[in-house]
Order: structure tokens, then C-alpha cells, then sequence
């Protein structure tokens, strides 16, 4: 099964070569390239044009990349907005990820991690390289500190819960994997709200992954 990918950046020359890296990988098939988030928007009219990934510029002209992410999380929320940019200010990552994007990566990364953001995105519903995650820990309402203090304080089926919340499994399939009821599940994804002073499943999920509770 391979996943559609639209690339939105106003340098074609760029575009066309990151959708040649792209299309090297067969899990992906990119679908178009435009300019600008008022075509991108055009294109969304018709159904099939409708892609898993969205590749995302900031600075375009007519549309930019703020703007074009909050309205796909406005109107089309089940798509993934990946941030592709040469902007690597803490202003233009939080702004981003406030607008609906769910990985940031700078124009300058090596082919290979472009296509292992992808696969974070599908498998995991994210990406933030390190430089990045610290910044949007600390701006997201993540208390990196509180975190720590309560690692060792965790039991064993809130780290087991931590495990899968890091997948693409929604909770009622988390609860199935641990043989115990969504009302369970809920009760531990609240339990540790307030054990990291977190607010949301990527908050956890990040928590997750940098603290070593889920493993690829």
C-alpha cells in the first residue's frame, strides 16, 4: 500500500527534487506539486486530489504555510501536515504546530530523514527531530522537569500504555491490545495528564519516545 504525499512550495526547482527523492521510496506516490495554499485549496475541490501527506512551505506568496496549515486542521484534519522549511526560529515551529502541523524539518536534511518523517507520520501520527521537540515540549504546555520527576513514579500498565499510544491506534484499539476496557484506558491516559503535567496524546507520545518507552 503506498500513501499519497501533495508537495506546496512556491520553488518549483525544489519541489520537482523532493518529490524525485520521494518518489524513489515505493511506499509513496506523490500526487502534485503547487505554489501556493490558494491552489492547494483548488485542488482539495476534487475528491482524489485529496492526499495523505501534505509536504508544507512556510513563505509562499498569496497563501503561506500558517495559513494554509490551519485551514487543512479546519477542514481537512484527518490530513498530515508536514512542515519543509528554511525557517528554524522557535516563533515559525510553534506557530506551525499551533496551526495543525505534525513534523517540521528544515530544507537543508538529508534525503533519508525526509522519508523517515514519512514514515513516522503514517506510523505514528508525527515528527519532530531533537532541536525541535525540546522547543515545542516547553511551548506545548510540557513540563519537561514534572516529567522526569515522575517517570520512576509510573506503574506498569501506565508504561504499557505508553507504548501503544505512540502507535496510530486509536484508545479503544489500545484497549483491546491491553484486554481491558476504553473507560480503563482513558483512566490511564488521565492518570498520566496529571502524573506529567501533560495535555495531549502527542505531549505523551513525545514523553514516550524520548524517555524510552516505545521502541521501533
Amino acid at each position: 500500500m503506498h500513501h499519497n504525499i501533495v508537495i506546496v512550495d512556491d520553488h518549483i526547482l525544489i519541489a520537482k527534487a523532493i518529490a524525485s527523492i520521494i518518489s524513489e521510496d515505493s511506499k509513496y506516490n506523490v500526487l502534485y506539486e503547487v505554489a501556493n495554499g490558494k491552489m492547494l485549496i483548488d485542488k482539495f475541490s476534487t475528491p482524489k486530489n485529496i492526499p495523505d501527506i501534505v509536504l508544507l512551505d512556510i513563505s509562499m506568496p498569496i497563501m503561506n504555510g500558517f495559513e494554509t496549515a490551519a485551514w487543512l486542521k479546519a477542514n481537512h484534519p484527518e490530513v498530515l501536515i508536514l512542515t519543509l522549511s528554511m525557517q528554524d526560529d522557535d516563533e515559525s515551529l510553534i506557530k506551525m504546530v499551533r496551526a495543525g502541523a505534525k513534523g517540521y524539518l528544515l530544507k537543508n536534511v538529508e534525503p533519508a530523514e525526509l522519508i523517515m518523517a514519512l514514515d513516522s507520520l503514517i506510523a505514528r501520527g508525527y515528527y519532530f527531530p531533537q532541536w525541535a521537540a525540546s522547543k515545542v515540549f516547553s511551548n506545548m504546555g510540557v513540563d519537561i522537569e514534572s516529567a522526569e520527576n515522575a517517570k520512576l513514579k509510573l506503574t506498569e500498565r501506565e508504561k504499557e500504555f505508553l507504548t501503544f499510544v505512540c502507535t496510530e491506534s486509536t484508545y479503544k484499539e489500545i484497549a483491546d491490545k491491553m484486554y481491558c476496557s476504553p473507560r480503563t484506558v482513558e483512566g490511564y491516559r488521565d492518570a498520566l495528564f496529571e502524573k506529567l503535567n501533560l495535555k495531549t496524546r502527542v505531549g505523551l507520545a513525545m514523553f514516550a519516545i524520548k524517555k524510552g518507552f516505545y521502541k521501533e
